[in-house]
């Protein structure tokens, strides 16, 4: 027997509603009980699994801002797709067709209702593609909490210091492949410190590296770098009093993200960690991972 068109018709709507992901408005997070925190995954000292629980700052953060509603926190987990754009896309606003849900294999998993550490640039946020439209315009960035900067660490009893990028011409330095130290390091100086940078999958990777003696010096983001230091508790790997001549960006805001549709559980989210700010407690978490917490710029212009 043929089906009829419209059953046809029917059955293909109901698959697509199934089949959607939704973000959800502020009234509807707080009336579920619950509330999705977007970290990315395998991600120390932000986000990551610690003995099957998560952990991290951005956990932290994450649990201050669900018990400030009263409700329980649940984390989706991202993992990292080509650029922002696309992990924007997946995880706030839309969803991606092969992220399924565990419990329902006809349904998409739940998007985040707030993503932590996204870049929070006013001109990224602004930014325009080819047809002068907005790039970010399904998304709303806001609640800077942190500002991040690059930072070298080497082994003391490889280097007396590193008063200078330019001793990495003589000296082997593990770097994150594809990532901004990777490109400095091996334009910088005319390529002259090409050959001593060796790349790793992550820089925890190229943190291990040093401690194999394959190479004499990281660099990487500064709480990686503090975290794995901490991690260490070894005198021996130190800090380096670093600055990197024309390497352009050398620090940046870190803030969250929401659909554009909810900024009213933006607003609310804001509000709480912007407590969390002033209070001290983000620092103190911060602290907690053996990290240096530093305000970002739109605390530092109010203080100043």
């Amino acid at each position: 027997m043929r089906m009829s068109r419209f059953f046809i018709l029917t059955t293909l709507l109901v698959l697509s509603w199934i089949n959607t992901a939704h973000a959800r408005y502020y009234d509807d997070v707080i009336a579920s009980g619950e509330i999705y925190i977007g970290a990315y995954k395998d991600f120390p000292p932000y986000s990551f699994e610690q003995d099957g629980k998560p952990a991290g700052v951005d956990i932290e953060v994450g649990r201050r801002i669900a018990n400030a509603f009263g409700l329980k926190m649940k984390v989706h987990w991202i993992t990292p797709d080509e650029n922002l754009e696309d992990d924007l896309r997946n995880n706030v606003w839309k969803g991606h067709y092969l992220d399924k849900d565990d419990e329902n294999p006809l349904a998409m998993k739940h998007l985040a209702d707030v993503m932590m550490r996204v870049p929070y640039d006013r001109e990224y946020a602004f930014k325009r593609g080819d047809l002068d439209l907005l790039i970010n315009d399904q998304v709303v960035l806001f609640g800077p909490y942190q500002r991040e900067r690059w930072q070298v660490a080497f082994d003391s009893k490889k280097l007396e210091r590193v008063g200078t990028v330019a001793v990495f011409q003589y000296h082997p330095i593990g770097v994150e492949i594809d990532s901004l130290p990777d490109f400095y390091l091996t334009s910088a100086f005319g390529g002259r410190m090409r050959n001593n940078t060796h790349h790793y999958p992550t820089i925890h990777d190229a943190f291990f590296a040093m401690q194999e003696g394959k190479v004499d010096a990281v660099m990487g983001m500064r709480a990686e770098v503090d975290w794995r230091l901490a991690q260490a508790d070894n005198p021996r790997y130190q800090l380096a009093e670093n600055g990197f001549p024309s390497m352009g960006k050398q620090q940046w805001d870190i803030g969250m993200a929401v659909k554009q549709t909810y900024r009213q559980l933006g607003h609310a989210v804001e509000e709480v960690v912007d407590g969390l700010i002033r209070s001290g407690e983000i620092e103190k978490i911060y602290a907690q991972y053996g990290v240096r917490y530093e305000l970002p710029g739109l605390y530092q212009d109010v203080t100043q």
